[in-house]
């Protein structure tokens, strides 16, 4: 007990119990606090996509406008005063056999990514996660279930990012600050949830039609398609599943490198 440690070092230990409960409480005062501010904030749902119109700077005008818009929420669609660098996403619904050829590939390029994972993508491939967080490279929240976040209450929403933190911090000890909503589908309430849960939410400037397995891009195609899209401070969302994807990544990060491009 604190009264039975004598001298300063039991003062110090009586001040650390004090700050403790001061921090505690300070927290719950500020949660309280932004419950009622989300409260205000507009539950329409929004269908996120870049868009194919460009800026001067070869930007799509659907991240930029997303950035100016929803900013506020600790949220983006591209990278401000990044010049000349690429960020890769990947978005890990379901392991399709080229996760590995993908880690492969940003191994030897020496490049790292951000792999945004599902609740039953991270159950049922412990070991590829834990190569990623081995690796260097990034884990972000996907959300537990892959549910719509403005159409939940918030409860729900709260629930779908902070179990599947909880459980990716209780499993492989890393704590995760990205999110990407599902189906890139939020609101500015949905946003509001995302921040207050700790998070960044992490949109995306480039996609394209990668993730249907029976249907995939001709690879000499789609690297065309992501060379040609390059831009300041872009992010790149693609899609694991997709053996184009696979093919084409090292001849990419080459060209771009090439084009002097860097990764971040």
């Amino acid at each position: 007990m604190i009264g039975s440690v004598g001298g300063s070092k039991g003062e110090e230990l009586m001040q650390k119990a004090k700050d403790t409960a001061q921090v505690a409480g300070e927290a719950i005062v500020k949660r309280i606090s932004l419950a009622g501010e989300i409260d205000t904030l507009d539950r329409t749902k929004v269908g996120y996509g870049q868009g194919v119109i460009k800026d001067d700077k070869n930007r799509p005008v659907g991240a930029t406008d997303f950035n100016a818009r929803y900013g506020n929420f600790d949220a983006f669609a591209l990278k401000e005063n990044e010049e000349k660098t690429i960020y890769l996403t990947f978005d890990q619904g379901y392991e399709n056999g080229y996760t590995e050829k993908i880690l492969d590939t940003l191994r030897e390029k020496n490049v790292k990514a951000t792999f945004f994972v599902v609740g039953d993508y991270v159950k049922r491939n412990e070991e590829l996660v834990r190569r990623m967080i081995d690796e260097g490279h990034t884990i972000g929240n996907h959300s537990m279930s892959h549910y719509s976040m403005p159409t939940l209450s918030l409860a729900q929403c709260q629930d779908e990012i902070t179990s599947l933190h909880d459980y990716v911090r209780d499993k492989f000890q890393y704590e995760m600050t990205l999110f990407r909503p599902p189906m890139g589908e939020f609101s500015e309430w949905s946003l509001g949830v995302t921040k207050e849960c700790g998070y960044e939410t992490m949109l995306w400037s480039f996609a394209y039609y990668d993730w249907v397995t029976d249907d995939q891009p001709e690879p000499s195609q789609a690297l065309d398609k992501l060379v040609s899209a390059a831009h300041d401070g872009a992010v790149y969302l693609l899609h694991s599943v997709s053996s184009t994807n696979a093919q084409i990544l090292g001849d990419f990060i080459d060209e771009m490198r090439e084009k002097g491009y860097k990764f971040g």
